[in-house]
């Protein structure tokens, strides 16, 4: 993979290197000067960075951006553009919440967090005014009444997801029960810690957090095992693509399974966890930032993500933004979902193709 450097500016913190990947804009934000080899003198000598604090900024940050979210919507200020289409054909859609949410999550960590490395869906070319961005605590008693335990990373180690507005054409749609705001820590391209908010639902904004081996948000609970699921699977898809794997899915599983389409890989992360659906398929090309924080929280949960080749995805900041071999998410049987899925895989990747 090449990357091109797009722009250089010195601001407070020191060098912001912009450095375009496809739909994408990877971050890297430096305390001092470094080179751009990331394997540089001064990258190895990288600062500690804590783990539980990071969770707790991580948590503090998708809340801001999911209230900056709400507010542009209920102001009915989205002020739509379109980035272009996607590989299957559809627009693909950006709002002023997408761009403000980025704005406030990714100079949340700036300020808390300088050294550390930040992948965003969103980019743009502007200096954050540190001076004005609030800093994040470092602790909520929601963390520390359940995790009491630290663990200091390397900075070189750890890059951070960030998907500032999940579902944006379902958010365009007013169909905001499907929009989330996630944040994602991954050390050495492991998915640790994710964090998915849904600033929409009725009762008040609801956020899921878990870090890996060592804990997670009390609400979420180990689903209970249903002993049909394995005939009778519940599977959860996304909108565009709901009868291609409704039909791949009843040819496997048999007429009676169940496929319900839904927007945002957020959301149909949290339907397995909510014990909504059993499985989560995707069939086609999709980014690190709309599933590396469910990643997290699946492991967490003694859950599982792979590709629909069964491959395990890597998140680290040299891979590639976009994971192009589909994805399946199980709350149990992972194996054997798998092995009943793959002698329709070609079906399912048959979707991958771009539309004429």
């Amino acid at each position: 993979m090449s990357f091109g450097m797009t722009n250089i500016k010195v601001n407070p913190v020191g060098i912001i290197f912009l450095v375009v990947l496809g739909g994408g804009t990877l971050l890297l934000i430096k305390n001092s000067f470094y080179g751009k080899d990331k394997n540089s003198d001064v990258s190895k000598q990288g600062e500690l960075i804590s783990m539980k604090q990071l969770l707790v900024a991580s948590i503090q940050l998708a809340e801001r951006g999911g209230k900056v979210v709400k507010e542009i919507r209920d102001a009915h200020k989205l002020n739509e553009a379109s980035k272009g289409k996607t590989l299957e054909g559809a627009n693909n859609p950006v709002t002023d919440g997408d761009m403000k949410s980025h704005e406030a999550i990714l100079s949340g960590f700036q300020k808390s967090f300088p050294s550390v490395y930040v992948v965003s869906e969103e980019h743009e070319d502007k200096t954050f005014d540190l001076d004005k961005v609030e800093a994040v605590s470092k602790d909520l008693p929601e963390v520390s009444n359940i995790i009491q335990s630290d663990e200091k990373i390397p900075n070189s180690d750890i890059t951070v997801w960030v998907d500032p507005l999940d579902a944006t054409q379902e958010y365009t749609e007013d169909l905001v029960e499907y929009v989330t705001t996630m944040v994602c820590v991954a050390v050495k391209g492991v998915p640790t810690i994710g964090v998915i908010h849904k600033p929409f639902l009725d009762k008040g904004p609801k956020t899921s957090w878990a870090w890996v081996g060592k804990g997670h948000a009390e609400h979420l609970k180990e689903v209970k095992h249903h002993l049909d699921a394995l005939e009778n699977p519940r599977i959860i898809v996304s909108r565009s693509h709901s009868g291609k794997v409704e039909e791949v899915s009843k040819k496997t599983f048999g007429e009676s399974t169940k496929v319900k389409p839904a927007g945002g890989a957020g959301f149909k992360v949290m339907s397995l966890l909510e014990d909504e659906s059993d499985i989560y398929i995707h069939v086609t090309l999709i980014k690190k930032w709309d599933i590396c924080a469910g990643n997290a929280i699946l492991t967490e949960m003694k859950s599982k993500m792979t590709t629909l080749k069964g491959d395990t995805i890597k998140y680290d900041r040299t891979d590639d933004v976009k994971n192009p071999d589909g994805l399946l998410a199980t709350v149990w049987d992972h194996n054997v979902f798998f092995a009943k899925l793959q002698p329709v895989y070609e079906d399912l990747k048959a979707e991958q193709k771009p539309k004429q």
